[in-house]
């Protein structure tokens, strides 16, 4: 006699007869064809233009088989860019997820507390003060570092508060911002070309060392946004009832806000304050699925798209002058906002 077989409910995957494990398969769904987009667009990255790999030896190059330019190409020109890009944006997407379930502001990223800000000014001081003493990034790390002890210390509760950290983070925003623009005028010509595409965030010239750091920092940081992710989903219910379940909302918004920052930084590090990707690549991964929750992987996904997307666009864009890719994601950024704006407008709301 032959036992019927159960069909496993739905929104839920089976392992076995007894264990089932609940699943959005819209979220899954998204994922899988995001990937599957990272990776065409991945492949672009590495073949089009004049110095790509044409596509019959890409397989080959990737597996050791490739000659000296193409190794070139691989291993010092868009090799170690496109790792750089796709962690960084993982880094951003996850970060503002991270900052806009805490603070329960759609607009809301680490950007907004005065992070790339201060990173900027940080570059900007090296540049001014140390020049050729220190690299840029070193500058930035820096100033994002002293940015967010600012805005720690003016809040008069840390990291737990949403409302005073928005209010000082702008405060202090706009006092890096000033100082970061009077160091644009007042150092050379030469100095300020280099340091004002650092500032709009770029990926040119990025090595497997850049590459080390950025996936250095989302490996260390994966483990405790994991054991975060449940309080994260109960945090969004509001505090009452997050209390009432255990979830110490107060201290879920401080360790929150402490792993977004640490991934902001460590992608200020590699490739400057690259603009808006923090802030949409949540909401875009959000709106899709539709869902309540975080999205915290689907945003990490969503970020790595859109910024390989946006240095491709950096990359093989038909303009007179090479342009950072901070500039393209401004422009992202720019849409996006509009679109949000438009759709308010047409509900009434506006």
């Amino acid at each position: 006699m032959t036992r019927a077989r159960v069909a496993a409910p739905r929104g839920f995957v089976t392992l076995g007869p007894a264990v089932a494990i609940p699943v959005a398969r819209a979220s899954l769904v998204t994922a899988a064809v995001t990937v599957a987009l990272i990776a065409v667009a991945a492949v672009a990255t590495l073949s089009l233009g004049r110095l790509g790999i044409p596509l019959a030896d890409l397989a080959g190059a990737l597996t050791g088989e490739a000659d000296g330019r193409q190794e070139f190409v691989l291993e010092r020109l868009r090799g170690p860019r496109l790792v750089v890009a796709a962690g960084t944006g993982a880094a951003l997407g996850l970060s503002g997820a991270l900052f806009q379930t805490v603070t329960r502001n759609p607009l809301g990223s680490p950007d907004v507390i005065g992070l790339a800000a201060g990173a900027g000014s940080g570059a900007a001081a090296v540049a001014l003060l140390l020049p050729g003493v220190l690299p840029a990034p070193a500058g930035a790390l820096g100033g994002a570092a002293l940015a967010m002890a600012l805005v720690y210390v003016s809040t008069g509760t840390g990291f737990r508060d949403p409302g005073r950290l928005i209010v000082a983070g702008i405060g202090v925003s706009a006092i890096a911002t000033a100082f970061t623009q009077y160091v644009v005028y007042a150092v050379e010509r030469e100095k300020a070309t280099v340091l004002t595409a650092y500032l709009n965030g770029s990926l040119a010239a990025r090595s497997w060392e850049h590459a080390a750091t950025i996936w250095v920092v989302l490996l260390a940081v994966a483990p405790l946004v994991a054991l975060l992710s449940r309080r994260l989903v109960v945090a969004e219910m509001g505090d009452e009832i997050s209390s009432g379940l255990g979830a110490a909302p107060r201290g879920t918004r401080a360790g929150a806000v402490t792993l977004s920052i640490v991934l902001s930084a460590g992608a200020v590090a590699v490739a400057g304050p690259v603009a808006f990707i923090a802030l949409t690549a949540p909401q875009i991964a959000r709106r899709i699925t539709g869902g309540p929750g975080p999205h915290l992987t689907l945003a990490a996904l969503m970020g790595t798209l859109l910024l390989v997307l946006a240095d491709l666009a950096a990359q093989q864009a038909p303009v007179p002058v090479s342009l950072p890719v901070g500039i393209y994601t401004l422009a992202l950024g720019g849409l996006y906002l509009g679109y949000l704006l438009v759709r308010e407008w047409r509900r009434g709301s506006l």
